[in-house]
């Protein structure tokens, strides 16, 4: 099926009692073309022979081109619109680099072309040095064809030499405080990972001083319930106090003038974060909804799920000053701070309801069932989480218009720095479309940054990650197979490495896709890793009602949590900490899982924990390689993993021990890679590196880490 495009000139339908945006989309003129080259272009990847794409999931602020052009004869163009807002792509399969040129009149930007598998088979390249404005990558095989773009512009001044690739930076790049390089490359056996290179003016970035918050692929996030994390003021507490709703799904009285203290006494700097996620703060009801049963309660609306209202701050959590504040305190703290943003979505009393009953999918399906919780197949886009919360019908331009506008208000009018999207694959690809259209195109200078939340295989998390759509979705696949190796003795550390090599295939080996310690709606990691709670329990719901659900074996649960830390923090993309997971507290799923945050009190185990976290978080802020660095596996077997980090000579090697013992493993580097010293940068308890005859020889802790640097 095909979604034409939804960027018209059309009003956006009044939404009730909510301030809405309305956006005139117009075609590019030449200054806005030159907009489309402010940030870079994800890569088109051919996976099939024929394939269709839209124009605006590269450059979602142009409605279409004058042409859209390929000089490869690989590659096949046909309109299927008559400005190329649509068009198909036809190849002879394989697996190739390439690129698109995109015109409008006499100017062109392009499109990188990615065509078959990578080849993860001792396929690897990685910047080595940079001699004036010369940058030279070496890789395992010989290169047969690459491609290097500055922004969007193809650098044509790359040179091939064997193994060898040197790319000139164009001279443009000086004008511009921060840009990128890119460079995408295949040997005769396949595509090698792709490098990217941060400019500072002009200059390959080496320092992390020159480190922006702006600079996605350096972040670390927090993740936080509003109503959880800390009372900055009890003149806005307020619970529902009714005997239908037990006090544990009731208010606590968490709020924004909480979070602003944080900030201010240094919680978060001294942690190490960089983004501050905060749960939904737009209205929510009054009043009790939901059936729990054994324990039977309703349910308050304290997590901001449920919204009434849109575009309005709950009250229960601040003002639009205190909101205001918040984010300035952040910002001067060198911090972004990304808003929850449900667009799936009204509580059934919100005023926009009661006057667009019409907006909602249908709740019987035309076999008779409640269309209520069917999450995958056909029901995907339409079924609803709860009867009294409708599921939009966001296919629709007279209900995608108006949320979409409720979504640009929070970051119009406040200074957020982007969005954590709920339930993305529950709503159409066109609402994403539309909405990045705007954001994009109404405010060309800001830097925003989105990630989404979708369970499913990489091809559907993939299908949302595009420049026009969304720029990452949290990597639940990285998390469950971490959770259930680490915890479970029967299975393999092969295992992780294989989501994460299919991550750097699916995502790109650059991705910022969020690598999570658990969050609100899973049992905390640390009861799983413990013992306390089963990875098989049938109801983890239900265990936080009946029992204080505890660690279980401490020295074991809080080893594995910092397993599971020194993974997230040290693979490609993004690594989240879900609150409390920093020091590490027991709990079952949701509402046990969502207890008042605690800032002090903590016991010997949660104290260690806690100092490893900031060890660890403080590294990777210190470490080029685990920023932009490229990946190649080293070693894996059932037990133990290790994998390099590169980037322009700079290293980090990783191990990873899933087992009670210790273990012994060597390991050789590539021959690009300069070894003439080890040092162990951060360890579990103990560990070991050492050099002999070029080769590196580790001791790695039972259920430990050790990192290791020159």
């Amino acid at each position: 099926m095909r979604i034409k495009p939804l960027f018209r000139n059309v009003a956006a339908a009044a939404m009730s009692l909510a301030t809405i945006l309305f956006v005139q989309c117009t075609s590019p003129t030449e200054q806005e073309f030159a907009l489309g080259n402010g940030s870079t272009v994800i890569p088109l990847t051919v996976k099939s022979d024929t394939s269709t794409h839209f124009l605006t999931d590269y450059y979602p602020q142009w409605e279409g081109a004058t042409n859209v052009t390929c000089a490869d004869e690989r590659i096949k163009l046909a309109p299927t619109t008559d400005n190329w807002e649509e068009f198909e792509i036809i190849t002879q399969g394989g697996a190739f680099v390439s690129t698109l040129d995109v015109w409008h009149d006499e100017s062109k930007l392009s499109i990188v072309v990615l065509g078959g598998v990578r080849d993860t088979e001792d396929s690897y390249m990685s910047s080595t040095k940079v001699e004036g404005k010369t940058i030279t990558i070496v890789a395992t095989k010989p290169v047969t064809e690459a491609v290097a773009l500055w922004q969007n512009e193809v650098i044509d001044n790359v040179k091939i030499e064997g193994n060898t690739i040197e790319v000139v930076i164009p001279n443009v790049a000086k004008k511009h405080q921060r840009s990128m390089i890119r460079v995408f490359a295949a040997s005769e056996s396949g595509r090698f990972n792709d490098v990217l290179l941060p400019l500072e003016y002009g200059k390959v970035v080496v320092d992390t001083k020159d480190i922006r918050r702006q600079d996605f692929n350096s972040q670390i996030l927090y993740s936080l319930m509003i109503d959880r994390f800390n009372n900055g003021t009890t003149e806005n507490d307020w619970k529902i106090n009714s005997p239908e709703v037990l006090d544990k799904v009731d208010y606590q009285g968490g709020d924004i003038l909480g979070i602003t203290q944080k900030i201010e006494e240094g919680f978060f700097t001294d942690l190490g974060i960089t983004t501050i996620w905060i749960s939904p703060i737009t209205q929510n009801p009054y009043d009790a909804w939901g059936q729990n049963r054994n324990p039977d309660t309703k349910f308050s609306g304290y997590h901001g799920y449920w919204p009434i209202y849109s575009t309005v701050v709950d009250k229960r959590f601040g003002t639009d000053e205190e909101v205001h504040t918040m984010l300035a305190k952040a910002h001067e703290g060198e911090m972004n701070v990304i808003l929850d943003y449900v667009a799936n979505h009204l509580h059934i009393n919100s005023p926009v309801l009661k006057e667009h009953p019409d907006w909602t999918t249908d709740l019987i399906l035309p076999d008779g069932r409640k269309n209520i919780g069917l999450w995958d197949g056909e029901t995907r886009l339409t079924t609803w989480f709860d009867e009294h919360i409708p599921t939009l019908d966001t296919r629709r331009d007279e209900v995608c218009h108006p949320m979409t506008d409720s979504a640009l208000h929070w970051v119009r009018e406040f200074d957020f720095d982007g969005f954590r999207h709920d339930a993305c694959k529950h709503i159409p690809l066109n609402y994403w479309r539309m909405l990045t259209h705007k954001m994009k195109s109404t405010m060309p200078d800001r830097q925003l940054w989105q990630i989404g939340e979708t369970y499913g295989d990489v091809d559907l998390i993939g299908s949302y990650v595009k420049s026009g759509m969304i720029d990452a979705q949290f990597d639940f696949n990285l998390y469950h197979t971490s959770r259930d190796v680490i915890v479970d003795e029967n299975r393999s550390m092969r295992d992780i490495a294989k989501v994460v090599e299919e991550s750097e295939a699916a995502y790109g080996s650059h991705h910022t896709m969020g690598n999570i310690t658990g969050n609100h709606d899973k049992p905390r990691f640390l009861s799983l890793a413990g013992g306390d709670m089963s990875l098989w329990c049938p109801d983890d719901k239900a265990e936080g009602w009946h029992r204080k659900v505890g660690v279980g074996d401490s020295i074991k649960g809080y080893a594995r949590l910092s397993l599971l830390k020194a993974i997230i923090t040290t693979v490609p993309g993004v690594p989240c900490v879900y609150q409390g997971d920093e020091y590490g507290i027991p709990g079952a799923n949701d509402p046990d899982n969502r207890y008042m945050m605690e800032f002090d009190g903590y016991n010997d185990f949660q104290q260690k924990e806690l100092a490893a976290t900031k060890a660890m978080f403080k590294y990777r802020r210190a470490s080029m390689p685990l920023m932009y660095g490229d990946y190649r596996t080293l070693y894996v077997d059932d037990d133990v993993y290790v994998f390099l980090r590169h980037y322009m000579g700079e290293w980090v090697v990783v191990a990873l021990n899933v087992r009670p013992e210790a273990r012994n493993v060597e390991v050789v580097l590539p021959e690009s890679v300069k070894v003439e010293s080890v040092n162990v940068a951060l360890s579990a308890q103990g560990g070991e590196a050492t050099l002999a005859d070029g080769n590196i020889s580790l001791t790695i802790p039972a259920y430990g880490y050790l990192i290791v640097n020159k």
